[in-house]
């Protein structure tokens, strides 16, 4: 099964000199054989590279590193890769840092089952063992679940969410760390929780 608008976006970009990857959810869902709704790609290129190629892109944000991209009547999210710094906010990086490499990227993000990507030729690139938690129906965090929640407490929410959504189970540090550090979600902004409920969350703060 190919994605129409990655098959589209991949030969502008190479053809310009850059790779570019479909990434997070939507590599998720591509091997579960779900719906494609939403379209997340990342790529080596920077926002003012970009806007060299793909003028008609929305570049709001693009000092984050993030594109937006109309594509027949739909918005795709275009992200430079990145590391990025310490999460003084408990919601925001400190510093973002444009990088070339996935094999860099992938430890910014949450749950191994989220952190996969398909390269051009839709080879998997799998740097945190996120095929076999898919394959084994586990929600996991990418290194230290502490750290992971730390950085932004709203993973809980998605943690319990996307286990409700795809009937998951959540691996046992990974709870743990949950259970310990749910009061963080005190201070999350109540409209991000709602939003997180609109997706499906079930739960309670």
């Amino acid at each position: 099964m190919n994605i129409e608008a990655f098959d589209h976006l991949k030969t502008i970009f190479n053809k310009n000199g850059f790779r570019l990857y479909v990434v997070g959810g939507t590599v998720r869902d591509y091997l579960l054989s779900l719906s494609l709704d939403d379209l997340d790609f990342v790529t080596d290129a920077t926002p003012e590279d970009e806007m060299k190629f793909i003028p008609e892109a929305d570049f709001t944000f693009k000092k984050f590193g993030a594109v937006r991209y109309p594509y027949n009547g739909k918005h795709i999210d275009i992200t430079t890769l990145r590391v990025e710094g310490a999460y003084n906010d408990s919601r925001h990086p400190s510093s973002v840092s444009f990088v070339n490499d996935p094999k860099l990227d992938y430890v910014r993000r949450d749950f191994t089952v989220n952190a996969m990507y398909l390269d051009e030729e839709y080879n998997l690139l799998d740097y945190c063992e996120g095929q076999k938690d898919l394959e084994n129906k586990t929600i996991r965090f990418i290194g230290d679940p502490k750290t992971r929640i730390m950085e932004d407490p709203l993973r809980i929410v998605r943690a319990e969410r996307f286990s409700d959504r795809f009937g998951f189970q959540i691996e046992e540090k990974t709870q743990k760390a949950m259970n310990e550090m749910r009061y963080l979600l005190e201070k999350i902004n109540p409209e991000k929780l709602k939003e997180e409920q609109r997706k499906g969350w079930k739960g309670q703060i």
